[in-house]
């Protein structure tokens, strides 16, 4: 493993210590939990009720389908912090018939390793990097009502505690997130986080929804020509299959679809730029971050910043 960006926010040439952390190139990762999915376990309820039936009855074709397309990472949250991830989308749902408050992450089924002992090892892997600061974006929330957001709420107070950037802090930088001792921004898609100022709004992800690199390209060139949204937002890397094209090439994997487009995929990166323009970008998501170099070609952007300054 890589461990030569594990501290890279810190590393930073301090040009850019004041530069909003909206501006810099942040590597993120796609459905970061879904390397730990739980093979065995239900689908969840948004599922159709046609697939869950092709489930039922032929599982043992539709299960190895399901793990290979629905894995989009392959290494741990501890490890992909190492390698220089900053972005997590963390998917969040609580099981179907589960009479206890734990709460899983998902991609179309349930993970193993439950959201509290998860982000309990962030916690622990910043109190080791206090100049790293990490961007926590938690969505969907199937099976979850106002009662167990309250519990979770409090919960992720509980973690993270000094650490969590409340909302008041409208100018984020190194430097004042520094001098704060705040690490962590945790954005939360859900009318229940409403009263709570520790948490911040949806964040954009433009999501292309193709399965080649040129039509994620296409899509993420037009995002660009109407503008950068005010503040976060993530352009995905990511491909997607819907069912016919998982049907017509069924030994492939999100894997391989992911690596035979890389290479596409890492041209166009190479040429994007961070920084306040509307067709900079600011942070980058992608699938298969371990195998793939998206941290050290996402963070190598910001030197762009410091020519462009050094004008």
């Amino acid at each position: 493993m890589d461990l030569g960006c594990q501290d890279w926010m810190s590393a930073l040439p301090a040009e850019l210590w004041d530069v909003p952390l909206t501006n810099l190139a942040i590597p993120g990762s796609h459905d970061a939990m879904s390397y730990c999915l739980d093979i065995n376990s239900p689908l969840v309820p948004s599922e159709s009720d046609f697939f869950r039936l092709l489930d039922r009855l032929f599982s043992c074709f539709t299960r190895p389908a399901i793990f290979r397309w629905a894995t989009t990472q392959d290494k741990s949250i501890e490890e992909q912090l190492s390698m220089g991830i900053r972005f997590f989308d963390l998917r969040v749902a609580h099981k179907p018939d589960d009479s206890s408050s734990y709460l899983y992450f998902t991609h179309v089924i349930y993970t193993h390793l439950t959201v509290v002992e998860t982000l309990a090892s962030v916690a622990t892997w910043l109190d080791s990097h206090p100049k790293e600061i990490v961007i926590l974006a938690c969505s969907h929330f199937e099976g979850i009502e106002d009662k167990l957001h309250q519990l979770f709420i409090f919960s992720l107070k509980k973690l993270f505690g000094s650490k969590l950037c409340p909302q008041k802090e409208s100018v984020l930088t190194l430097r004042s997130l520094w001098a704060s001792g705040y690490q962590v921004i945790l954005s939360y898609d859900s009318q229940s986080a409403a009263r709570h100022q520790e948490l911040w709004p949806a964040i954009p992800y433009w999501w292309a929804n193709q399965h080649t690199a040129q039509g994620v390209i296409s899509y993420l060139d037009w995002n660009k020509d109407l503008g950068r949204p005010e503040g976060f937002f993530v352009s995905g890397l990511n491909l997607t299959a819907d069912r016919y094209y998982i049907t017509e090439n069924p030994k492939q994997s999100l894997r391989t679809l992911t690596f035979s487009n890389w290479e596409c995929l890492r041209k166009w990166l190479e040429d994007q730029a961070p920084g306040s323009d509307p067709k900079s970008l600011n942070i980058i998501a992608g699938d298969f971050v371990g195998p793939l170099p998206l941290c050290t070609l996402v963070i190598a952007l910001n030197k762009k910043l410091l020519r462009k300054n050094a004008r």
